[in-house]
């Protein structure tokens, strides 16, 4: 971790000055105040609800060490609170005792920059992985890491620190003799990703798919594309492109790349490809991996078919770092499989068992959690929520999911304004009028399960997160 010198250092370029705190070492880094625990550094960042500079005294009685903020934006009585350092003028600093508060110009571009420069001190044998895409970022990160520190150092993002603010922030915790380093790049304007290669340095970049989420903000899913792409222009001759050859707008980006590509998928036309794919409910998958002219069986505790392409994405990882297949395959089967997916089983009222699946959603996401039940034995019941940050794609997006809740679901309920689009085509689609129920709200939801849940129902449970179907879950789970 670095230490309160470092960060000296690193935001100004200039040796640190003595003082009783030159060896403490930051333990963590963050940019909501709740979150931080003594020994913090906390990042004062502006954001779309409110301004964390706001949050600076709460921060400093939580006991960080550090605050890295914007000149400016700081609240007066901060400044008589801790040691503060300008950027601009660290020869006038004679002594570094905290907590410190560091201004600068954008403490957001701050700390990005201080993320590159950690970067850039880690050992020589480092090699970045970057990966990206619309839908199962975080299970192929998982996963990659698992199958990567089979054989080498390996860090990897935490949880969803994958943006132009977590990115950094979980890149600072990275130790400087880490050998691999997994770390999730996500998207929300154009640009980002570029601006996270730059900090990370990735000489593996990993493109899962491409869907048209944060159509909202893009607009267009040829905007999605480019934004993704970004992560395979970044590469450096000497890297390679790992791309999901089943997508055609993935496997587009070869065109883009300035190193070597590495596809993988179902065709056999992948350098990576599976076949004989088999689910098991929730008792996992197993296929068989082709290579060149390898043939290799996994059985693997990953729910659903669709996990396979998130398998081969990180089995082609590890393919591409020189591991075996015994490190391959021990490494997949390393990790719990709800510990990939977010996907929590439990035990529901009245017998039945509850797939919490809340986390948050799209449709592709929503289609493979319903391929996913299609499989469990049991009658089948989906409570589905409204579906955000589809742009022009809402309301095909809901359709298409009502359309394939028809075909799998035995009863389904719908929570929201949109959801009510699922409910209304999986009718069109042929789904018996009784079977269908369009709620409002959650409450109305968990009054009606609580009448009609059964011994044996296998229930999902998906929506977007800000729909708090988790909620339903609580209402509907039994200790």
């Amino acid at each position: 971790m670095p230490t309160l010198a470092d960060l000296f250092t690193g935001l100004t370029g200039h040796p640190a000055p003595p003082g009783e705190a030159y060896r403490l070492s930051v333990t963590g880094f963050v940019a909501d105040s709740r979150l931080v625990e003594p020994g913090f550094c906390f990042v004062a960042v502006p954001g779309e609800q409110t301004d964390g500079h706001y949050f600076i005294p709460a921060a400093l009685e939580q006991g960080a060490m550090a605050v890295i903020a914007t000149r400016g934006a700081v609240p007066p009585e901060v400044l008589g609170q801790a040691a503060t350092v300008d950027v601009r003028q660290p020869e006038n600093v004679a002594q570094l005792t905290p907590p410190v508060l560091f201004l600068t110009d954008n403490s957001l571009h701050a700390v990005q920059e201080l993320a590159a420069w950690w970067r850039n001190r880690a050992t020589p044998a480092l090699r970045v992985v970057g990966i990206t895409g619309s839908v199962g970022k975080t299970t192929v990160k998982e996963l990659a890491a698992s199958v990567l520190s089979q054989r080498y150092r390996t860090f990897k993002s935490k949880g969803n620190y994958n943006s132009d603010i977590g990115l950094p922030l979980t890149l600072l915790t990275m130790p400087l003799d880490a050998e691999r380093a997994v770390l999730e790049m996500a998207m929300t304007y154009r640009g980002e990703i570029a601006r996270l290669a730059e900090i990370a340095r990735p000489v593996v970049g990993v493109v899962t798919n491409v869907a048209p989420v944060h159509l909202e903000r893009l607009g267009t899913i040829e905007a999605i594309t480019a934004a993704k792409a970004e992560l395979v222009e970044a590469l450096p001759p000497e890297g390679v492109a790992i791309l999901n050859g089943d997508d055609e707008r993935v496997r587009a980006m070869a065109a883009l790349a300035r190193c070597r590509v590495f596809t993988y998928g179902l065709r056999p036309d992948n350098t990576l490809w599976a076949s004989h794919i088999e689910s098991h409910g929730l008792d996992g998958i197993s296929f068989r991996f082709h290579y060149g002219d390898e043939v290799i069986f996994a059985r693997l505790p990953l729910l659903g078919r669709h996990s396979v392409h998130s398998a081969l994405a990180a089995a082609s990882v590890g393919l591409v770092e020189g591991q075996s297949w015994a490190e391959i395959i021990a490494g997949l089967r390393a990790l719990k499989k709800m510990e990939l997916l977010r996907i929590i089983v439990v035990a529901g009222i009245n017998g039945s068992t509850i797939i919490d699946d809340t986390y948050n959603a799209s449709p592709p996401s929503v289609l493979a959690a319903l391929n996913l039940l299609d499989d469990l034995n049991g009658r089948k019941v989906a409570v589905l929520g409204d579906m955000l940050e589809l742009g022009d794609y809402e309301e095909e997006g809901h359709k298409l999911v009502g359309r394939r809740a028809a075909e799998v679901v035995d009863l389904l309920v719908t929570v929201g304004s949109r959801g009510r689009l699922i409910a209304k085509e999986a009718l069109a689609a042929g789904m018996a009028p009784e079977a269908v129920v369009a709620t409002d709200s959650v409450e109305e939801a968990v009054a009606f399960l609580r009448e009609r849940l059964q011994p044996g129902d296998m229930v999902l449970v998906k929506a977007s997160r800000a729909m708090q179907l988790d909620r339903v879950v609580n209402a509907l789970s039994v200790e």
